[in-house]
């Protein structure tokens, strides 16, 4: 009995989605001297990155349902002194059955004294355990960062944010997420900090004894204080503008909708 063309099509398809995806990897090491500088920019995936007491930059690429290689996953890394960069493409067109199979990670490891600078078109990215100057960008996709000592530059068009360390400066942004920020100990504004989510709670943790001139507005919701202010102003308690600890560099924190809160550590 001769089997329909459909039905063989539509077989084949249920074959390749139930067969389990394929996965490889791409792992390379760079030796560097004295500070290092770090350039990674990611297509489509998420990226990780680790400060260790190590004299070298070493980076994983893991597929799953991808190959790496001319017309999948390419992979180009460059080396000049201690700066180090890192692209890595997926083709544009990639939408057919059975991509929702595919992943791609990107697994750093670096020196903890650090100038890292780390874009993914698209998936989270999680650092910890850093010191320097660290820049991370996502089109969609959460940040969450920890162990951090020194300037953070994060932001990410879809997704929460989360950072905890010892800051000189913070800017945080997000189209539509929440912000959860605890800064320790040591931290110092050196010029003005800004937090700010298009839709979302921002939840920010403060030492006793921080010192910066506040200003804080939320679109809907309400400013919530755990710190006296010197000269403040609150309209309704949308807005709240004021010294703490005698002031400083502007902190500035704006919602579009939800809640602020400034807390003690």
């Amino acid at each position: 009995m001769r089997v329909p063309m459909f039905w063989m099509t539509l077989a084949a398809v249920a074959a390749i989605a139930a067969s389990p995806a394929m996965g490889e990897e791409w792992t390379k090491q760079w030796p560097v001297k004295g500070q290092a500088e770090l350039r990674v920019d990611v297509d489509d995936g998420r990226v990780i990155i680790r400060g260790a007491d190590t004299g070298q930059i070493s980076a994983r690429v893991v597929t799953t349902g991808w190959k790496i290689g001319p017309g999948e996953v390419v992979v180009t890394p460059r080396q000049e002194g201690s700066r180090v960069e890192l692209d890595v493409r997926t083709p544009r067109f990639h939408n057919w059955i059975g991509t929702n199979n595919r992943s791609l990670r990107v697994e750093l490891t670096v020196p903890r004294n650090v100038i890292a600078n780390i874009r993914t078109g698209d998936g989270s990215i999680l650092a910890e355990d850093l010191r320097g100057s660290i820049r991370l960008r996502t089109g969609d996709g959460s940040i969450d960062s920890s162990g951090l000592d020194g300037k953070l530059d994060a932001e990410t068009g879809d997704g929460s944010i989360r950072t905890r360390g010892r800051f000189d400066l913070l800017m945080l942004r997000t189209g539509d997420g929440r912000i959860e920020a605890d800064v320790l100990d040591g931290s110092k504004m050196t010029s003005g900090w800004d937090v700010n989510t298009g839709d979302g709670h921002v939840v920010v943790r403060l030492p006793e004894k921080f010192s910066a001139d506040l200003d804080a507005h939320t679109g809907d919701g309400k400013v919530e204080l755990e710190f006296p202010l010197e000269t403040s102003r609150l309209d309704g308690g949308k807005d709240v503008h004021g010294k703490l600890n005698g002031g400083g560099p502007t902190l500035r924190i704006r919602t579009g909708d939800g809640p602020i809160r400034l807390a003690r550590l």
